[in-house]
This record gives structure tokens, sequence and C-alpha cells, in this order.
């Protein structure tokens, strides 16, 4: 059973990309972090959805960032 901290890792690029901007990129993350989490029981199961979720998320983000600038 996962704890607490396990889950929030897991879950960090859903957790990022709701600062972010767009609802695709929200989605994508939530899938990958939900991919991670079943893919976990295995040893470096859950790295690559992880990095992929992460890459995802920090992307939104620097776009709502870049747009805030512009403004």
């Amino acid at each position: 059973m996962a704890d607490v901290s396990t889950l929030l890792v897991l879950f960090l690029p859903f957790l990022l990309s709701l600062v972010g901007q767009g609802g695709m990129a929200k989605l994508l993350s939530l899938i990958t972090s939900i991919l991670a989490l079943l893919l976990s029981v295995r040893p470096y199961g859950a790295v690559l959805p992880w990095i992929t979720g992460l890459a995802i998320a920090l992307m939104s983000v620097w776009e709502r960032i870049r747009q805030r600038r512009m403004a």
C-alpha cells in the first residue's frame, strides 16, 4: 500500500499542471500520473510516465509564465 509521500511524488506532475495553462496538459498529466501509479509496482516502472508527465506540466507552466510576461 502506497503512503501519502509516494502518492504525492507520483501525482506531482498533475499537481504542477494545475498551476499551468490548458486543459489538455492537465488531462495528459493526470493520465501519466495514473499510469505511473499503476506501473510503480515494478522497480523503476514509473520513471518514464512520471518524466513525461513532468515535462508536459513544465511546458504548461512555462507557457503561462511567458504569456504573463508579454501582457
